[in-house]
């Protein structure tokens, strides 16, 4: 049987990346569905809000989502607020995030199963989660590190789906991020399932962009398959 297999140098790359993030100034650092949910909130309602913000945050801008989750907040972001809320209300608070009209629908329904099923909290289990509308496994292990504290699995995003292929580490090329997700947890230790998110979408919004990464503002330029590759000093 071979050997578990794990990309070279990754705790090098990955301390780098960590020397990169330390001045906290990228959008996910004070906008990030960790810092939407209301500190005085109740427990309950205070998960309630993480799920809202993960929601919303789908192919939208942390800016875009903790502006979003200003207006809900000030509204009232609680099960029982939000069921009374209609969806047009509902619309233009959460306006103008992406898809802000399905995703009004998703949180209406979402709500009515909350109050429903689970007495107004939200589901404990990652299945529970992928059951909601408009959740799927991203949102569900993010909301399980968040809302529960437990470390079910590692959030893959666009940021984190993108630099895991150009650091190669994924064995081959993934074409979604839950086959990304599959193959970071195969060798990535778990006390660091939950940190690597938030490092990498960081990492992902200041530097290693979607479109002309800053690979000479990189640490890893010169270990980094894809900074090997594609930088020119």
């Amino acid at each position: 049987m071979d050997e578990k297999w794990e990309p070279a140098d990754w705790r090098v790359i990955l301390d780098n990346i960590l020397e990169m993030r330390k001045n906290h100034t990228a959008p996910v650092d004070s906008m990030g569905c960790h810092m939407c949910s209301d500190p005085n909130a109740n427990p309950s309602d205070a998960r309630f809000q993480v799920l809202v913000a993960l929601m919303l945050s789908s192919q939208t801008k942390d800016e875009v989502t903790h502006a979003a989750m200003k207006k809900l907040k000030s509204h009232g972001c609680t099960p029982g607020n939000i069921k009374i809320t209609s969806k047009e209300t509902l619309g233009q608070l959460i306006y103008p995030v992406g898809f802000w009209r399905r995703k009004a629908e998703y949180i209406k329904k979402t709500t009515d199963i909350l109050l429903q099923q689970y007495g107004g909290d939200i589901p404990k289990t990652v299945e529970g989660l992928c059951k909601l509308p408009g959740v799927g496994p991203k949102m569900a292990h993010l909301c399980m590190q968040v809302a529960w504290g437990e470390a079910s699995g590692i959030g893959v995003d666009t940021h984190v789906h993108r630099i895991s292929n150009r650091l190669g580490w994924v064995r081959k090329p993934t074409k979604t991020p839950e086959q990304t997700r599959v193959q970071l947890q195969s060798w990535l230790p778990k006390e660091k399932w939950v940190e690597v998110n938030y490092i990498l979408v960081g990492f992902g919004q200041e530097i290693c962009l979607p479109v002309r990464p800053k690979c000479s503002d990189c640490l890893n330029v010169n270990i980094c398959p894809y900074g090997k590759k594609n930088h020119q000093t």
